[in-house]
């Protein structure tokens, strides 16, 4: 009778090749010669990232990113770069703030411009605009998420987020982002804003101003009500002191120009 016998597999600790990342970024902190403990070497930034960032990270962010523009159901804005955009579209003006925040994330500081806004009629080119933005924001390693603000307004309220998000978990990401990027501020709040509208967007905006989180926003109203005008302005619905304090740190970038979606030739119906 034969007998088979199988190697017993030796005991201890597991090479230190197969720790995970997070167990080798803590050993490196700690001052441990990786190279010296048989650990392979770890991938360098990519172009356009800082030291701090690990590729594995902005991997995750860029992701991220791309995940909320899924959800948003904007995938054709992820080809979007600066380069895409014309000169109505301001593309310098966002390529240098962009730089800003880069350097300011660097250096742990407050961006000296925390806030961008981005006016315009409908259809002039904000959207595309803002989605170059992030597009170019999360490759260069900055947690970036986009959402309208309707949208954030709905995921707000009970079971009504995407991916089983409970509604403080909404907050939560939108709050803490790096930069966020929010379409359509006050849309659809032209002539009537309900109190849970008022609340809930007071609060998002004033959390990240005194967290010192950059925000980029698109809208198609003025500041204020304009004269013999029924329709509100953003003061009507943010209510003064906090446009205020949105103003104070913030640079327009409005876009002007026709309806870039409206048909060359007008439709019968």
């Amino acid at each position: 009778m034969s007998v088979t016998t199988h190697t017993v597999p030796a005991r201890g600790l597991n090479a230190l090749g197969d720790l995970s990342e997070h167990i080798v970024t803590v050993l490196q902190k700690n001052g441990a010669d990786i190279s010296q403990l048989g650990v392979p070497p770890q991938p360098e930034p990519q172009d356009g990232l800082w030291e701090d960032v690990a590729v594995p990270q902005a991997r995750a962010r860029l992701n991220m990113w791309r995940n909320s523009m899924e959800d948003a159901a904007q995938n054709e804005y992820l080809a979007f770069r600066f380069s895409h955009l014309d000169a109505e579209q301001k593309p310098k003006t966002l390529q240098r703030w962009l730089n800003s925040l880069v350097e300011a994330k660097k250096q742990g500081a407050r961006p000296e411009t925390l806030n961008m806004i981005i006016p315009g009629p409908i259809g002039s080119g904000k959207s595309a605009a803002l989605s170059a933005l992030g597009n170019e924001a999360a490759e260069r390693g900055l947690w970036t998420l986009y959402v309208k603000h309707a949208t954030y307004l709905t995921w707000r309220r009970p079971d009504s987020a995407p991916h089983n998000m409970k509604a403080w978990e909404v907050r939560k990401r939108f709050v803490e982002c790096d930069l966020l990027t929010l379409d359509e501020l006050c849309g659809e709040m032209d002539v009537t804003a309900t109190e849970f509208a008022r609340r809930e967007t007071i609060d998002l905006i004033d959390a990240r101003i005194s967290a010192g989180r950059p925000t980029a926003y698109t809208t198609n109203l003025r500041s204020r009500r304009q004269p013999g005008s029924q329709a509100m302005g953003v003061v009507d619905i943010l209510g003064e002191r906090l446009l205020s304090r949105l103003e104070a740190s913030a640079h327009v970038a409005k876009i002007v120009g026709p309806d870039r979606r409206k048909p060359a030739k007008p439709l019968d119906w």
